[in-house]
């Protein structure tokens, strides 16, 4: 049986207005749509890796509030285990104010809520759940001392530990070196390393990834339309072109790249394969509105990846992994790599 993929993190309810452009400050701008999905960081990525048909856990807490209800339930429909979710008596559920412009940008404001209660004295009582994970996913969207716990866990117990440092924000060296997989995006990779956004540029971002990857054993830094760099444990240095879309909303783009990275490494992919795999699961969730109503199936995931294959290399490695893991086809996605 596989060991199930353990998320633990944020869930919210996202309020999203889509128009021509996100307001600047101080300006009121005419919206043209309104919508609400579930979201939150962490949710976002149990969701996307539950459509990869792949088992996963998450731990969360939510307000007493119908938000929460709403939100737990969305979880359960998925097919989530949702046994360590639960209420914070004293906060309102998580939620995001999202604004999305017409070329799929967006501009976000969280609001944790019931989110800043999930503290280690919580994470605690699910030991026996984050014993088992075949790999932890965490964002920073739940408190600091949180992930430093988790981390530490991981590493105790020999777990593979995921971080998405988002929102940006420094972290402790010592949290970074028990990391395996860091995945920040242009914004989080300059936060990281003290510099201004001004002096990050594609010919800077290697520079970059190796100095993090002094830290963390593996970054992946996912630069939008310019695709990703990875920085590997066993040396391994390499661009990794974008997939070219036609965006419509890259909300929640990036968590599905992480599911996606999460759930190929699990099913026996080596970390080119996994980043690959991932970017086109990120791909076609930009192609959608929404955070997790905008990620794939396995089954489309698999057509785009086909789709973007010529046709000598379709019996690769990912596929042969794929296909004995996911009953689904593959697919490939034209999306600008997620961040």
């Amino acid at each position: 049986m596989n060991r199930p993929i353990v998320v633990a993190g944020s869930i919210n309810l996202d309020l999203v207005s889509i128009g021509k452009r996100i307001p600047a400050p101080g300006e009121t701008v005419k919206g043209d749509t309104f919508h609400t999905f579930h979201g939150g960081k962490g949710a976002n990525q149990a969701v996307a890796a539950a459509r990869l048909q792949y088992p996963v856990s998450m731990i969360g807490k939510v307000g007493a509030d119908d938000f929460g209800k709403r939100l737990q339930q969305g979880l359960r429909a998925e097919g989530i285990n949702v046994r360590a979710v639960s209420a914070a008596a004293s906060s309102a559920s998580g939620v995001a104010m999202i604004s999305v412009d017409a070329k799929g940008q967006n501009s976000i404001t969280v609001v944790p809520g019931a989110n800043n209660e999930l503290l280690p004295r919580d994470l605690e009582k699910c030991l026996p759940l984050l014993r088992s994970a075949g790999i932890i996913l965490t964002q920073l969207e739940i408190p600091l001392e949180s992930v430093e716990y988790l981390s530490t866990l991981a590493q105790r117990h020999k777990i593979p530990f995921m971080l998405d440092p988002a929102p940006a924000r420094s972290i402790p060296r010592t949290l970074l070196r028990r990391v395996t997989y860091l995945t920040p995006n242009e914004t989080e990779t300059c936060a990281l390393c003290g510099i201004s956004p001004a002096d990050l540029s594609p010919a800077t971002v290697a520079r970059y990834a190796q100095f993090l990857q002094g830290g963390a054993a593996n970054v992946i830094v996912k630069m939008g339309r310019l695709g990703a760099y990875v920085a590997a444990a066993d040396g391994l240095r390499m661009p990794f072109p974008a997939f070219r879309i036609k965006a419509v909303d890259s909300t929640a783009a990036g968590d599905a790249f992480n599911a996606g990275l999460a759930v190929a490494l699990m099913r026996g992919m080596d970390l080119p394969q996994a980043v690959r795999f991932a970017a086109a699961v990120g791909a076609l969730s930009a192609t959608r509105p929404g955070a997790q109503s905008s990620m794939p199936q396995g089954c489309e995931v698999e057509q785009f990846l086909r789709s973007q294959e010529p046709p000598r290399s379709r019996d690769s490695g990912a596929k042969r992994a794929l296909r004995t893991a996911n009953p689904p086809p593959r697919s490939r996605h034209e999306a600008a790599m997620p961040n």
